[in-house]
Formats: structure tokens, sequence, C-alpha cells
């Protein structure tokens, strides 16, 4: 597979026949330029995770492109004028030959004061890919490629970790990284405290890269 990084928490994923988009958000960069979308896939409604207004050009640009979003994020796209797919954990759908699994459903918890909305982590193809969205859900697949979140109001370094070792991914590419000034401080020690089985791969913005 292919992985295209834009920042934060948007990941270009190229199979074999298809190209999906996941979390194109507010802190992202790049993504508009992208063209020959089949899926764009939401994981929450958070805005660093959905950018309605850029979406929706997106979706202009890429007219053939299925919109794939969680309960709550249909309601902000549907405002938006946007036709989209609302999907539940537990579902199994196909993008052209992918097959994409809707896992998880919670968002990780911030505060017990603060309202989380729903959580949609997807995997690719019984696990040659994972986007865990705002989430240390572990799905039931062995991961190939994990898209590792790395730092967030609702996590901490060592859960961070712990979720690395517990994934065991063959490679690790770090995201959700906007939230600090200097990822590469939270990078080095996913290299140093991950498992041994994993590479972690820091991909240049912007750049496709071979996975």
């Amino acid at each position: 597979m292919q992985f295209v990084h834009f920042g934060h928490s948007c990941v270009l994923a190229g199979t074999a026949s298809e190209r999906l988009l996941f979390d194109p958000g507010t802190f992202s960069k790049g993504f508009e330029e992208v063209r020959h979308l089949d899926a764009i896939l939401i994981t929450h409604q958070h805005p660093d995770h959905l950018d309605v207004p850029r979406l929706a050009e997106l979706m202009k640009a890429n007219p053939k492109a299925q919109l794939i979003v969680d309960s709550a994020s249909a309601q902000d796209v549907v405002k938006a004028g946007l036709t989209a797919r609302t999907v539940k954990p537990g579902e199994r759908f196909k993008i052209g030959t992918t097959q994409v699994s809707a896992v998880g459903g919670n968002h990780a918890i911030i505060h017990p004061e603060v309202p989380v909305p729903p959580n949609i982590g997807y995997v690719l193809d019984d696990g040659a890919f994972y986007h865990p969205g705002d989430s240390f859900f572990r799905p039931e697949q062995s991961i190939d490629v994990l898209g590792m979140p790395t730092a967030a109001p609702w996590q901490k370094l060592s859960e961070a970790v712990d979720f690395l070792r517990v994934m065991k991914a063959r490679v690790a590419i770090p995201i959700h990284e906007a939230v600090v000034s200097v990822p590469q401080m939270y990078y080095s020690r996913f290299i140093d405290l991950g498992p041994k089985e994993t590479e972690v791969r820091v991909l240049t913005p912007g750049e496709a890269t071979a996975v």
C-alpha cells in the first residue's frame, strides 16, 4: 500500500485499486488537491478530523467519491448539503474491491465533564491498515500498518506506548501530532519503547510512501 500523510489525522491510503482519504480536518494541509478519490472516511465530528467547508469543496472535486461518516458527523455534513453513508461499529462494507470494517464506537475520554461524540475506527482489508481516530480501541484483526495517535488531550504518552506495544503492527505511522510543537519528542519514544517487530515510519508530509 501507499500512504500520504497530510498532517494530523489526515491520511491517504492507496490500495491496489482504490484511493481512500481519512479525516480531512482543520489542522491538515494539502488534501484539497487530491483527486480520483474513491472514498472519504470520517472517524468523528471534531473539527480537527472534519473540516466541513473544505470537505464540501473536496467532494465537488471528487464527484465519484463515497463519503463515509459516523452518526454525529452525518448531521454536520447533511447541513452542508452533502450526501453520506452513516456507519455503525461492527459494519463491514466495500469501497470497490477494498473491504472496510467499522470498529470501536467510542471517543476516548478527555475529562468526565467534557462530552465526546461517537468515534468510528476503520480497518482496511482485514488488517492491512487501521485508522483509530481518537481512540485506543483494539480491533480483533491483526494490524499490518497502524495509524498511531501521537498526542491529544485524551491521551498520555504511557497510554500511547502501551497501545503501540499491544497492537504489534509491522509498521506504525504517527498521526494526530498537530497539538504538540515538537512531535519528534514523541516519535523518538515510540521508536525506543515500541515492540521490536514494529517499525515506526514517520512520513514526510505530502509525499507518497510505500509501506
